[in-house]
C-alpha cells in the first residue's frame, strides 16, 4: 500500500506551512502529520541542499506519493526542479503538485507538464552559459586575470630562478622565500620547460 507525503516550505520566519498542508489535505490528500514535512528555506536553495528535503528522501520508497502545492517547492529553477522530480521517478515515487491541477507529474499527463519545464530549464541552462561566456570575455577584455594567483611575485620568481641555478637546495629556498616546496618545485619545472624550448 503506498504512503502519502507532504513537503511544505516557506522562505522566512514570519511566514507558515499551515496553509500548504491544509490545501492539500482540502484537496483530498489525507496525510498523517508524521509524514508532513515543513522547512523554513529559501526557495533559491537547490532541493538537494535543503536538510527537510533530504531527511524526506530518506524515508520516500517505491510506490510511495509525494504531494506539493507548488513546483517551486520541488527545486530552485526549472533545471533543479527536473533532476528532482527525475530522481524521485526513478526511485518509484509519484509527484503531485496542486498548482497543476493535482497532476502526477509521472504520469503521460504530467510528463507532457514536464517537456514543459524541460525546454524552460534547457533555456535557463543556455541563457546561464551565454551570460557566463559572456562576463569571461568580458573581464578578459578587461584585462582581469583567471585562476589562482601566484604564490610569489614576478620579481620573486626570478630571484628564485637565480638560486635554483645556483644550486641552492629546493627546501632552503621555499623557506627563504615563506612558501611550499611545491610552489618551488612548479617554478623549477617552469624553468626547465623555458630552457628546452630556448634550445629548440
Amino acid at each position: 500500500m503506498s504512503r502519502l507525503f507532504a513537503y511544505c516550505r516557506v522562505s522566512t520566519t514570519d511566514q507558515t506551512t499551515e496553509n500548504q498542508v491544509h490545501e492539500i489535505k482540502a484537496a483530498g490528500f489525507a496525510v498523517e502529520p508524521k509524514r508532513i514535512i515543513a522547512e523554513t528555506i529559501s526557495g533559491s536553495v537547490a532541493a538537494l541542499e535543503r536538510k527537510g528535503f533530504t531527511k524526506l528522501l530518506d524515508k520516500l520508497e517505491a510506490g510511495d506519493v509525494l504531494v506539493v502545492t507548488k513546483l517551486d517547492r520541488l527545486g530552485r529553477n526549472a533545471m533543479d526542479v527536473r533532476g528532482t522530480v527525475e530522481r524521485l521517478e526513478e526511485s518509484g515515487v509519484k509527484v503531485h503538485c496542486m498548482a497543476l491541477g493535482g497532476v502526477d507529474l509521472t504520469s503521460p499527463a504530467g510528463k507532457m507538464t514536464m517537456q514543459v519545464i524541460n525546454a524552460v530549464a534547457e533555456f535557463e541552462r543556455d541563457l546561464l552559459i551565454e551570460r557566463t561566456n559572456a562576463g569571461i570575455k568580458r573581464a578578459k577584455a578587461e584585462g582581469k586575470a583567471f585562476g589562482r594567483p601566484p604564490a610569489l611575485e614576478a620579481i620573486q620568481q626570478t630571484q628564485v630562478h637565480e638560486q635554483i641555478k645556483a644550486g641552492v637546495p629546493i627546501a632552503k629556498i621555499a623557506k627563504a622565500f615563506g612558501t611550499s616546496r611545491q610552489t618551488i618545485m612548479r617554478i623549477r619545472a617552469g624553468l626547465r620547460v623555458t630552457e628546452i624550448a630556448a634550445e629548440h
